[in-house]
């Protein structure tokens, strides 16, 4: 192998090496042991562990975290939405790398990872040391935030790093490589451009997927990822294989060794591709370069001659900043830094408030833990902060505020930023709603006046020529199949009987290219807009509600433009011939999913009454509500045929149920409930998913330069291999060897598992795991790799997205794009001077590009070419490398939206939970160990984990041979490891009640009726009704001590809400026992 391609001119350590992490976890016990704990402070001061920097050296300075809650950042996630990201399956989530001792640790759903504090805690000298006047504090005073001069100028090496220490010559960074080298590596092969993905479980850990390469390329300690930030196109220099680290859980002991952790300990590397909206090949791909094939095919063999280890590498340059830098959501620690301004208040013998200094800086703390501390200085705040700064509101640490990433610096170890506004109480939805979409850079303001000016005014009519032109079908009976509430009505059906026994289905499109023209304001605020995006009681539309809900709308009893394909269906579900073009129609009703259930189930037949207040829509035209009955049950038929063809000839589907929540009339959640598709929902989607299958054969074949599609990659290979092993040890047979297999795998064990259907609802998770996210590209940008536009879930070749105009963006490029097909076949014919006579609507009788059978010959032809580029130009089809960008700006938007909809699930989740106050469940044990157990709460469709290790009273026997686990109480600590800064209240991990007392008060954890619980910040009121309530009124029994537990046992738990005020929002979880014991002991 040539030395250039992995070397690099400074060898780092191995920081991940078993040996060095021994050294420093015995040196870090001993020093715990031997040195007195830290002052005490109101919020806490933990620090982070030395950090190993590019040259050999190790960063002694920590980070002061001054957030109440730093210790515990906790993240709440929860089953993916409906529109998974790969059009049938959720995309996937990073686990995390090490455990730590928080006992609620937040990790996304049904993924065994936690948050860890990535550092280990260090002990803090007794005394601090400032600059101003050269004073020693005493132990009882705060530690200092600010300092009057330089940042970095005090000698206390526990201090948050120096952001900034003018003429030092210190520096914790390499100096970026110049363009001309990052350039010249990129050409040879000796480094690569990527994406920089953090893992949020353990900041220190960062993943880049190199184009080509099967694993990750891992990143780890700051001075290897060499400020780059979450997002950053950076440029990555790839270890020689001798600094690799172990691949985890390939050789050696886990922590948890039950068969679920180690299945899933190997699914903590973040896969890139499954949680990137951007196409990651696009970003590093190599574009044929010899060097770099053949760089790229040395890194392959090292991996292959050493599969137990995983490639590290170094950040050298960043390329491109990530958006994220300009949209950070986090809480200001402000309540030390006023108590050392109290302080130095008294000191000075001064009566007034001291001045802001230039200098002065407070510490943020980002609510994604993906990102790391910063500091903002406090003259760069904006005014109503320092006001209430400067009379001591302490409340401003509540506050949610956004804030933006200044600069970053080889001499600063963390980012300088500034803060441009508040959001609000971290507590209060509106708050929290806002701060959302301000970090997933989500435009909510109005459409303004002169972009509205450019609509139709109302009542609007379809323009006569328009008639001429298309296709008429208002005579035809179609209909709407919706949600309830929907007011955004962009897809219709219809169906026919042939005369020679075939279907022929209509899928109607609103026409929304009509009124939005390429390049016009509209189309300009669309693009930028990309999608719509849904917060579950609202939406922020793509499009002003006067196109969406009115104009493009296919409301019944209106006559709409639409785009329609009609397909002819044979009884065994072929499609035997097809039609597309514009036309015009009218809906004669708007369905609910409900009452398509209905009609389906037999409910409403055609003989109930047509009248609305028996639940039937109002019906619209001459069409009677026998008209609508049959063509439902029409389409019911013909869906379950196609269904059931598409799943033979191979497709996936990896579907479980969701959570919904339900409102009261101010917008507050009050409950939620799991909810799973019904046959009226399979029925639209076969016929939609037919629709998009046939417009992407369409544009692939007439533009094959320039078709947006929509492809799925086939599932990581290692993590696939990962679930296998997992059933395999459950006793549970599957075969992946193919989509079609891995589908009739799952169902035999649906079947098999149809009296346990939590675990085959946890199953399902697993099995979406290893599946990667579906994105949005350009034909023409990837026309060497045509092997790879396939969709793997659908097992089809070519996929789009084309029946969702009204809040897709990439919609409406592929309706210019059929438009222009279209057109094509008309100015094909016209320069052969063949255009035949034929009736309105119909002009072209020979379809050459749009029919089933594609005329090669004629798009190739002089006059074939002539046609489909004026057509292309005619309709605003973008060139190959304007699409290209559009695509991946639409992955980035797609995936924002989605992030918003999780986001605003997780708020609402908490919010439930925060007025429940306490909520008890079931949960089902996934992971066992000596540490810790991962557990499945179905009720609201998570997973958490709980930890016992360390815990005062608590005693824990594992029974290795038997993975079994036995947790008992004690009259007194077992004597272990650790310091005793590392045990924890039982508290923390269990709610404990006396099992005389089933009406218990939950005071009994220190016998007063109300108090803090453990350190979760809970309140518990003996006299609150709401929570007496819920605990004598819960079906869940408490377990009983001494516990004993297997894997996949259920157990009760007890779920409350965390964080709001002082800290990100999650869930936590803590065992539901019952003792006697622990009633004796607390006397």
């Amino acid at each position: 192998m040539r030395p250039g391609l992995v070397q690099q001119s400074v060898v780092e350590p191995n920081c991940d090496g078993d040996k060095e992490k021994k050294k420093k976890r015995r040196s870090n016990r001993r020093s715990k042991q031997s040195t007195p704990p830290p002052p005490t402070s109101v919020n806490g001061l933990h620090g982070e562990a030395p950090e190993c920097l590019g040259d050999g050296r190790t960063c002694n300075h920590v980070t002061a975290s001054l957030s109440s809650s730093s210790t515990k950042q906790h993240v709440l996630d929860m089953r993916p939405p409906m529109d998974h990201g790969w059009d049938m399956c959720p995309s996937i989530e990073h686990e995390l790398t090490r455990a730590s001792d928080v006992g609620f640790s937040s990790m996304p759903t049904m993924h065994i990872c936690e948050k860890a504090n990535p550092m280990e805690e260090q002990n803090i000298p007794n005394q601090h040391v400032s600059d101003l006047g050269h004073r020693v504090m005493s132990q009882s005073c705060p530690e200092p935030v600010f300092y009057r001069g330089s940042p970095g100028t005090s000698k206390s090496n526990y201090m948050f790093p120096s952001p900034h220490i003018e003429g030092s010559q210190k520096k914790y960074f390499d100096p970026h490589w110049s363009m001309e080298a990052v350039n010249e590596a990129l050409k040879k092969g000796d480094a690569f451009k990527v994406l920089f993905r953090v893992n949020a479980h353990n900041r220190l850990e960062a993943y880049c997927k190199i184009d080509g390469v099967p694993t990750d390329v891992l990143i780890s300690g700051i001075a290897a990822q060499n400020r780059a930030v979450e997002g950053d196109i950076v440029v990555l220099k790839v270890d020689p294989s001798s600094l690799w680290t172990r691949m985890k859980g390939s050789t050696g002991m886990s922590n948890n060794s039950a068969p679920v952790e180690d299945c899933n300990i190997l699914l903590e590397d973040g896969e890139i591709a499954s949680d990137s909206s951007k196409d990651s090949s696009h970003v590093g791909s190599f574009n044929g370069q010899s060097e770099v094939v053949k760089a790229v095919s040395r890194i392959c063999s090292l991996i292959s001659t050493f599969p137990s280890k995983r490639p590290t590498g170094r950040i050298v340059s960043i390329i491109e900043r990530s958006p994220r830098r300009d949209a950070i959501v986090g809480h200001l620690n402000v309540k030390n830094w006023l108590s050392y301004r109290e302080f130095c208040r008294k000191e000075t013998k001064n009566k007034s408030s001291l001045t802001l200094s230039d200098s002065e800086y407070i510490h943020l703390t980002p609510t994604d833990p993906k990102l790391p501390k910063m500091i903002v200085f406090v003259k760069g705040l904006p005014d109503c902060i320092k006001k209430r700064l400067e009379k001591g509101d302490s409340t401003v640490e509540m506050e949610l505020v956004a804030a933006q990433i200044d600069e970053w610096d080889e001499e600063s170890s963390v980012p300088l930023a500034h803060v441009l506004h508040i959001f609000g109480r971290g507590s209060e939805v509106e708050a929290q709603i806002n701060a959302i979409l301000f970090e997933n850079a989500i435009r909510s303001s109005e459409f303004s006046p002169e972009l509205l000016s450019s609509v139709p005014n109302i009542p609007w009519e379809v323009p006569p020529e328009e008639v001429q032109s298309r296709r008429d079908l208002r005579n035809l009976c179609i209909f709407t199949i919706d949600p309830s509430i929907a007011i955004e009505l962009d897809d219709a059906l219809s169906i026919e009987k042939l005369s020679n026994g075939n279907f022929r289905v209509g899928v109607h499109i609103a026409d929304v290219s009509y009124f939005i023209l390429p390049g016009t304001a509209i189309d300009i605020e669309a693009q930028v807009r990309s999608t719509s995006v849904y917060l579950s009681q609202c939406k922020l539309p793509m499009l002003p509600p006067m196109l969406s809900e009115n104009l493009c709308s296919l409301n019944p009893g209106v006559d709409r433009l639409a785009f329609s394909i009609f397909v002819d269906i044979n009884y065994v579900g072929d499609v035997v011939d097809r039609w597309i073009g514009r036309s015009v129609i009218q809906s004669c009703c708007k369905l609910s999913y409900k009452q398509a259930q209905d009609i389906i189930d037999g409910i409403s037949n055609v003989d109930s009454s047509n009248i609305t207040e028996n639940g039937n829509p109002q019906l619209y035209g001459h069409f009677k509500w026998p008209d609508v009955v049959r063509s439902v049950i029409s389409l019911h038929e013909i869906s379950k045929i196609l269904k059931e063809k598409r799943f033979s000839d191979g497709a996936l589907r990896l579907e479980s149920p969701k959570v919904v929540y339900l409102f009261d009339d101010h917008g507050i959640p009050y409950d939620s409930m799991l909810c799973g598709q019904k046959e009226s929902n399979f029925l639209v989607e076969e016929f939609m998913l037919l629709a998009n299958r046939t417009a992407a054969e369409i544009i692939s074949r007439a533009f094959p330069d320039s078709a947006l599609l929509r492809r799925h990659p086939e599932p990581n290979t290692r993590k696939l291999r990962e679930f296998e092993a997992f059933c395999c040890k459950h006793g549970l047979e599957l075969d992946t060897s193919s989509s079609g297999q891995f589908n009739q795998s799952l169902e035999q064990i649906r079947e098999k598992l149809k009296d346990d259907t939590v675990l085959f609802d946890i199953l399902i998770s697993y099995a979406s795991r290893p599946m990667q996210v579906a994105t949005y590209f350009c034909s023409g940008d990837q026309k060497d790799s045509e092997n790879d536009w396939g969709h793997y879930a659908l097992a089809v070749p070519h996929y789009t997205h084309f029946t969702s105009p009204l809040r897709r963006y990439p919609d409406i490029i592929v309706h210019r794009t059929l438009a222009a097909a279209i057109e094509a076949e008309e100015l094909y014919l016209k320069y052969r001077g063949s255009l035949p006579k034929v009736s309105r609507g119909e002009k072209v009788a020979r379809r050459c590009f749009t029919c089933i059978h594609f005329d090669r010959d004629a798009a190739e032809s002089l006059e074939g070419k002539k046609a489909l580029s004026a057509a292309a130009v005619m309709h605003g089809v973008p060139c190959s490398e304007l699409l290209a960008d559009v695509a991946a700006y639409c992955n980035e938007r797609k995936q924002a939206s989605g992030h918003v909809k999780d986001a605003c699930d997780k708020l609402y989740m908490w919010v439930l939970l925060k007025k429940k106050e306490i909520l008890f469940s079931e949960a089902r044990i996934l992971g066992l160990g000596p540490r810790f157990m991962s557990i499945y709460i179905q009720k609201l469709a998570i997973e958490r984990r709980i930890y016992y290790d360390e815990v005062e009273g608590l005693t824990v026997e594992w029974l290795e041979t038997t993975s079994t686990l036995v947790l008992s109480l004690a009259n007194k600590r077992s004597s272990r490891r650790g310091g005793p800064g590392k045990w924890r209240a039982l508290e923390d991990i269990a709610f404990v009640v006396s099992p005389c007392d089933v009406k218990i008060e939950l005071g009994v954890f220190g016998g007063s009726s109300s108090e803090q619980v453990g350190d979760t910040g809970v309140a518990a009121q003996a006299s609150d009704p709401i929570c007496k309530s819920v605990i004598s009124n819960t079906e869940v029994d408490p377990g009983v001590f001494p516990l004993t537990v297997h894997l996949l046992s259920t157990i009760p738990v007890v779920l409350h809400a965390v964080g709001g005020d002082d800290g990100p929002l999650d869930i936590g979880a803590r065992l539901y026992l019952s003792s006697y014991l622990r009633c004796s002991l607390l006397g």
